[in-house]
């Protein structure tokens, strides 16, 4: 069994594998950038080292730092969590040519798998059929255009080694093929390090199912339970849930096994998730994620298995702890992801900020797996995700019924959350009956007058003299006690980051555009500014898109609210702003 395990990650599935390894007793290693310092992985681990920077670029996409730090701590094991590294064949191979465990597939599989192009064609050899799409990269938007045609629209472009709809742009005429081009590209290459994109057709009305499989190096691959994870937006998933409702017996088991021969195609070992769409009584292979998924705790809680502990035993050598004849499946679980986003009536702006208050909800059946507590900050840099709630239930009107009591308690101030979309979302007689699909949410769900309220400020808080303070030697961290006088404690609070004195602002409420329809077109969260799309003299119509807005590893599009001509342009593509900074002004 491994001994000391480096966490490769942050956040809640940097938390989520910590716990994991103190129940098994296995020594823990968090990493983290200057914005992380004081994160709640840093806070649990056994050992953190200082990985500099603050962007993912510079800091968990830092593989000589992160190898450094492997050896310098002694980790003969590294979790990739999911995200960052965790798909990364050259990472995967990095770390064990260093005779260190990588507790995920074997490099061969990642590389096969991790690529889309290269999954759907293993997958067609192993007899899995996937959506209509290309097998070779795209070089430019021709080739998109060509494909359109030949297929009909829409059709969709999409990372070839990411995820989580990062990437993915929806092509509807050839006249969009060349910015959507472009924009997938470029968000692919911030998001995974990589620009490959292709293409395939884009399903009117489809489901997204997907079947969580494990292996070992014994020759066991089994399939644990299916998720249906349909109820998304930006085709970043919202709500998961475990089984999926309304879906055939004979559809799940072929399913099922259809995911085992992709796996045993490619020589797959540890969790993995293969992804299909399912429409019209039909299934379609999609993608298969290298890696343990955002919503495996749905998987856990109807199965009883910890797919993170088995992960480490497989990872040790050792078989599967279960058979696929002894899973047994009990129950309906459904898992909703707090996202900090503004759901603004359906815009879903990014709220980064301070977070004062988190207080989550408890009950029988009721799980917080989060990233976060009070005090600490939802950086621009990183993923929004605060955390995922996840309700068991005996049947499926249970785990409704028991997650919305669980929303509605959840107390959580200083960001604005997807909180209230999640509840318009479980509350729709749409979800209730499983007639929604992943486009539901942005063509069907009404959300008007859906909107995070203002966010409440703990600033008045009165602060303690004595504090937990965490050094750095030589890059490593210790925690230690310091004393501070009265007068000069009014900025920290005890056993807190430097985050918690710092003054509430409210959560992204707005949106995008000119301030009261007055011509200065203002953003609405902090970010960084990807692309200037109008010139000084241009005429622009209401609703145009100015600029290109990247926060929290996603792309928004700033839009003019008045018809006019662009007088004065304030920004460059790179800048950094701040909510509310007037970007372009229109007269």
């Amino acid at each position: 069994m491994l001994k000391k395990i480096l966490i490769a990650n942050r956040g809640e599935i940097a938390v989520r594998v910590i716990r994991a390894c103190q129940e098994m007793g296995i020594a823990t290693v968090a990493v983290y950038s200057d914005l992380d310092r004081d994160a709640l992985h840093v806070r649990l681990a056994d050992e953190a080292y200082a990985l500099g920077g603050t962007a993912a670029s510079e800091s968990y996409l830092n593989t000589e730092v992160i190898l450094d730090i492997i050896e310098r701590s002694g980790a003969d094991g590294v979790h990739p969590g999911y995200g960052f590294f965790s798909e990364n064949t050259d990472f995967a191979r990095a770390i064990t040519e260093r005779g260190v465990t990588f507790i995920g597939p074997p490099p061969g599989a990642i590389e096969v798998m991790g690529d889309k192009v290269s999954s759907r064609i293993a997958a067609q050899a192993a007899g899995v059929s996937g959506v209509p799409g290309t097998t070779e990269f795209l070089n430019d938007a021709s080739e998109v255009i060509a494909f359109g045609e030949e297929f009909g629209w829409p059709i969709a472009i999409k990372a070839a080694y990411g995820g989580g709809g990062r990437g993915m742009r929806v092509v509807r005429s050839a006249a969009e093929a060349a910015e959507a081009f472009d924009s997938a590209r470029s968000e692919a290459l911030k998001g995974f390090g990589r620009d490959e994109c292709y293409v395939e057709r884009y399903l009117t009305w489809p489901r997204h199912i997907e079947m969580q499989i494990i292996a070992d190096t014994h020759g066991n691959c089994v399939w644990v339970a299916e998720r249906d994870c349909s109820a998304q937006r930006r085709h970043q998933k919202l709500i998961e849930e475990s089984p999926a409702p309304s879906f055939p017996a004979e559809i799940r088991q072929a399913m099922g096994e259809a995911a085992v021969k992709v796996a045993k195609a490619c020589g797959y070992v540890n969790a993995g998730t293969v992804e299909f769409l399912y429409q019209d009584g039909e299934f379609y292979f999609l993608e298969m994620n290298t890696r343990l998924q955002v919503e495996h705790p749905v998987t856990e809680m109807v199965s009883g298995i910890d797919l993170v502990a088995e992960q480490i035993r497989v990872a040790s050598g050792l078989p599967l702890s279960f058979t696929q004849d002894s899973i047994t499946l009990s129950g309906h679980a459904i898992e909703v992801r707090i996202n900090a986003e503004n759901p603004a009536e359906g815009k879903f702006l990014p709220s980064p900020g301070d977070i004062s208050t988190l207080v989550p909800p408890a009950g029988f059946g009721t799980r917080w797996d989060g990233g976060y507590e009070s005090g600490d900050t939802v950086s621009q840099y990183y993923d929004n995700l605060v955390g995922k709630l996840i309700c068991w239930g005996e049947d499926r009107p249970t785990a409704i019924a028991r997650t919305l009591r669980a929303l509605r308690e959840f107390r959580i101030e200083g960001i604005a959350t997807t909180i209230p979309a999640d509840i318009a979302i479980l509350e729709h007689p749409d979800f209730a009956g499983a007639t929604h699909s992943t486009k539901w949410v942005e063509d069907t769900l009404d959300l008007t007058g859906v909107t995070a309220g203002p966010a409440v400020s703990d600033a008045d808080a009165e602060p303690k003299v004595q504090r937990d303070v965490d050094v750095e030697v030589n890059g490593k961290r210790f925690s230690v006690k310091v004393f501070v006088p009265q007068s000069q404690a009014g900025a920290v609070v005890a056993g807190a980051g430097p985050a918690a004195a710092k003054p509430r602002r409210s959560g992204g409420g707005g949106t995008a555009g000119a301030a009261g329809g007055s011509g200065a077109v203002t953003v609405p969260m902090q970010g960084t500014i990807v692309k200037i799309l109008v010139e000084i003299g241009q005429s622009v119509e209401a609703g145009a898109t100015v600029c290109v807005l990247e926060a929290m590893k996603m792309e928004n599009n700033i839009a003019a609210e008045k018809a006019g001509t662009v007088k004065e342009i304030k920004v460059a593509a790179g800048d950094s702003v701040g909510a509310g900074d007037v970007v372009v002004v229109i007269e």
